[in-house]
């Protein structure tokens, strides 16, 4: 019967998780929500082991990025998505939430410049698709 439990469990985390494309669609949503600006989706499947997706995006300042982020987080604890990590929170120049398949980079003005993500990602990985939403 435990076991039983443990791959119900197991399998219900997966199927959240696997479905990157609820999960792009809810953090998309929710930057569309809060006027994020440069929407980036880099397509990762098959491409990393780490990640299918990453979103980039970019606030008006420090305090917009924290509420993106904040946001973001919520949005997906309420569809019961769990959260692996979230970094930067302390100054809001760059925000990474990762979750799981799908990690999220939000910026304030002029730091995204400063790494270029996108053109690193399109560098890097022969083929990969990078969507300006």
């Amino acid at each position: 019967m435990i076991i039983d439990n443990i791959r119900s469990i197991i399998i219900t985390i997966s199927s959240l998780i696997s479905d990157v494309s609820a999960v792009e669609r809810i953090i998309l949503t929710s930057l569309d929500n809060d006027k994020a600006e440069q929407i980036s989706l880099i397509n990762l499947q098959g491409k990393t082991d780490f990640a299918d997706a990453m979103i980039i995006a970019d606030g008006r300042s420090s305090r917009h990025v924290a509420s993106m982020a904040d946001k973001i987080a919520d949005q997906l604890k309420q569809e019961g998505i769990p959260i692996l990590g979230v970094e930067g929170t302390e100054t809001c120049d760059w925000v990474l939430i990762d979750v799981g398949d799908v990690v999220v980079h939000l910026f304030k003005p002029g730091i995204r410049d400063i790494y270029q993500l996108d053109k690193m990602w399109s560098r890097m990985v022969p083929d990969v698709e990078v969507m300006h939403v």
